[in-house]
């Protein structure tokens, strides 16, 4: 029996998608798993989370929190159609999760659920982030020394451990077994503090090709006319306006999920086609569909090649932003020779979406990390 440390709470289409890969992968290798859920009680638990104040991630995180919170009470109009999305994400937990899932209230909990598993696994995303560190479940530090630790494609979301953060990051990676990042600088990381070589693997969500996802999440034609998929969860306006002249050179319709990470006033009257009513699979249809795909999210890009689309990728961060997640943006262009299609608002966007992609390179290059993950996989829980 395994155990998973998977983050899919939130309301994200990427990150559910990538926790139904990892959960398929698990059972294709023929393994049993359950994911373990902290319930974070406790005074302890809240000492332990204090550094995170200094940490220019959380910091981020809990402004764009704030500042959401604050926008939505200025706009109760939003809430019900906020709400019927809501309704949608837990349905599909209901469908698709509910029954791989345990919970534990307290650490002690989670120390003694761990004993009971042969391995347990830290999965991807950026699940090692400096802001997540004190509370010593994601990294596996509840995890007793016998049992078996694994990680898959984690990801510390950053470009720098902060230097008061050195010591125990090495400290944490010296006890897991098997290592493996989902980003070229989280790998190298990992040797600055630990000495240790450890594989750089794709995103779940690379696990499966284009007719694997469409046993996993069946095709359905979701719009009859060609349209433009916009997916941001950042809140840039000179993207959005690049889009919409891009329509209407191209005279399609934009297809748009408003109101995601953040409330965008510009975005009351941006997109001609705007559906709350979007779970992870219509997401991922609604994408399939199109005609191109502008995105400034690593889910959107990494569906974006699987799917073969026609698409560009906007960075939601600025390259030297200590909250910058472009990492692992990075990785994927970088490995998969893709870097042209990362653009600003200022690029041709014409000439760069018009721009055919030979998906046949593209594919072999994907294999390579493909099959590195399955291989590595297979290794670790022998």
């Amino acid at each position: 029996m395994i155990g998973l440390c998977l983050k899919y709470e939130q309301i994200n289409y990427g990150s559910k998608l990538q926790a139904l890969a990892t959960l398929r992968v698990m059972e294709e290798l023929g393994q049993e798993c359950k994911v373990i859920h902290y319930g974070k009680a406790g005074l302890w638990f809240k000492i332990k989370s204090l550094p995170r104040i200094f940490d220019a991630t959380f910091r981020q995180d809990k402004l764009e929190d704030w500042s959401r919170s604050h926008a939505y009470k200025k706009h109760p109009e939003v809430a019900p159609l906020l709400a019927l999305r809501r309704k949608l994400f837990k349905e599909y937990d209901a469908k698709y999760f509910d029954k791989y899932e345990i919970f534990g209230a307290y650490y002690s909990d989670i120390q003694k659920m761990a004993s009971k598993f042969d391995a347990v696994v830290t999965c991807s995303d950026q699940l090692w982030s400096p802001a997540g560190l004190g509370t010593n479940f994601y990294n596996l530090m509840f995890v007793p020394d016998e049992v078996m630790k694994i990680s898959f494609a984690s990801s510390f979301g950053v470009s720098q451990i902060p230097w008061y953060q050195k010591r125990a990051t090495a400290k944490y990676l010296q006890r897991i077994n098997y290592v493996s990042c989902r980003e070229n600088r989280g790998a190298e990381i990992v040797k600055e503090l630990t000495g240790r070589d450890v594989p750089v693997l794709m995103d779940p969500v690379f696990a499966f090709d284009k007719e694997q996802w469409g046993k996993l999440v069946p095709e359905e034609k979701v719009y009859d006319e060609p349209y433009i998929f916009c997916y941001f969860l950042g809140s840039n306006i000179a993207y959005r306006e690049a889009v919409k002249k891009f329509a209407e050179e191209k005279e399609m319709k934009i297809v748009f999920l408003k109101f995601l990470d953040q409330y965008v006033e510009y975005d009351e009257n941006f997109g001609d086609i705007t559906p709350f009513d979007v779970n992870p699979n219509k997401f991922l249809n609604i994408l399939r569909g199109a005609e191109y795909v502008f995105t400034d999210s690593f889910h959107g890009c990494a569906f974006s090649i699987l799917m073969e689309k026609q698409f560009v990728i906007f960075n939601r961060y600025a390259a030297n932003s200590g909250a910058s997640k472009n990492s692992r943006i990075d990785t994927v262009c970088g490995n998969l020779g893709l870097n042209g299609k990362r653009v600003t608002a200022n690029s041709d966007l014409v000439a760069v979406m018009d721009k055919e992609i030979d998906w046949k390179i593209v594919e072999e290059k994907t294999l390579i990390y493909r099959d590195r993950m399955w291989e590595y996989l297979r290794q670790a829980l022998e």
